[in-house]
């Protein structure tokens, strides 16, 4: 079963940018203990079980990083990296066999609806 779910591309894609997340949580946490602001890591040490509240920072942490993460990695899923084609999504003709682009002329058929200049209660 595990080694179905590594070959779907998409739970990899997920897995790989969680664990990315979860790296960037634990380098926040040990650099908030390192830096020490407002005297945070004497008080989290200072107490009768410290694993608790570095426990609830990690997750806080990794929930926020993680899904930061595995959202940003599902919108690019549509962009080419690579610099490519910027403008807004196209049907290539390539996959529809002797498709040829067909000119349209569109015309106006609807009046712009009139803006109120004044609200009435």
């Amino acid at each position: 079963m595990p080694r179905a779910l590594l070959r779907q591309p998409l739970f990899r894609l997920l897995a790989i940018n969680l664990a990315a997340g979860v790296c960037l949580a634990a380098l926040l946490l040990g650099g908030l203990l390192w830096v020490n602001p407002g005297h945070l890591r004497e008080l989290i040490f200072a107490d009768s079980s410290p694993g608790t509240a570095l426990g609830l920072l990690m997750f806080g942490f990794v929930i926020t990083f993680g899904s930061a993460a595995m959202g940003s990695a599902i919108m690019a899923m549509g962009t080419d990296l690579r610099g490519g084609d910027r403008g807004g999504r196209r049907i290539p003709i390539e996959l529809i066999p002797g498709a040829e682009p067909i000119p349209v002329r569109a015309e106006r058929s609807m009046r712009p609806a009139r803006r109120q200049s004044e609200l009435r209660f």
